[in-house]
């Protein structure tokens, strides 16, 4: 770190400004900082990564530092908040993990919306949940903590997806679906109204569900159909 950004990150601290830390450096870290910067939110001061090739670099001007070793060092120097940066595919289970680490050692989630989202007034989003471009949260929705809710993804009134979900690019939720912890819906897929997604279930791409999904299955298709058992 700099003399200027260590200068720059006291002051923050003693004005008692949100100072966030971005754990993980891909992709999904990228759009998070863009979020960020887009909402008027103040830069993140750092990036952690466990992938030592990628420090030393920075995601659009914003340093990739070590690993996540250094929260306590970040901490000490007055960093107060963290955003989970790792994205999913299918397995939500490492972003939760993430998450329930930067909680033990005391940051605060910063909850990201990019400001092209729309969100209704009376929809409730959980703690470091992430509302990315395009998305629609329509009336009585509510989105629980570590949630993603992708570009694009519609959820409509009355749904209540749980904690630590992803809710891919351009899914589609019709009124009154119940997503349980950990699900995963992904890119494109439509949920039919009053449907229940249960805990750490895979609903594929472009899959069009009619029935309940049990917990820890994948299911696929038009219209889905049971293809594994993941959980037992």
């Amino acid at each position: 770190m700099t003399e200027m950004q260590d200068k720059q990150l006291g002051d923050n601290y003693h004005k008692k400004k949100i100072v966030t830390v971005v754990l993980g450096g891909g992709g999904h870290a990228r759009v998070i900082i863009d979020c960020i910067q887009a909402s008027g939110l103040l830069l993140p001061y750092a990036i952690l990564d466990t992938d030592q090739s990628h420090w030393g670099q920075d995601l659009f001007g914003v340093p990739i530092l070590g690993g996540d070793d250094l929260i306590p060092d970040l901490i000490r120097i007055g960093v107060n908040h963290f955003v989970v940066g790792l994205g999913s595919s299918g397995n939500n289970q490492p972003r939760r993990c993430l998450f329930e680490l930067a909680l033990g050692h005391g940051l605060q989630p910063l909850t990201v919306s990019h400001p092209s989202a729309i969100i209704s007034r009376w929809a409730t989003i959980g703690s470091g949940s992430q509302i990315l471009p395009g998305c629609i949260i329509n009336s009585g929705a509510q989105v629980g903590i570590n949630t993603i809710v992708n570009s694009g993804a519609i959820v409509e009134h009355d749904c209540i997806i749980g904690n630590h979900v992803h809710i891919a690019t351009g899914a589609k939720l019709a009124s009154t679906v119940k997503v349980g912890d950990g699900a995963h819906v992904g890119v494109g897929a439509t949920i039919r109204q009053f449907i229940m997604i249960g805990e750490e279930a895979l609903v594929g791409a472009g899959a069009v569900v009619v029935e309940d999904v049990p917990p820890g299955v994948v299911v696929i298709g038009v219209p889905a159909r049971l293809l594994k058992q993941v959980l037992k």
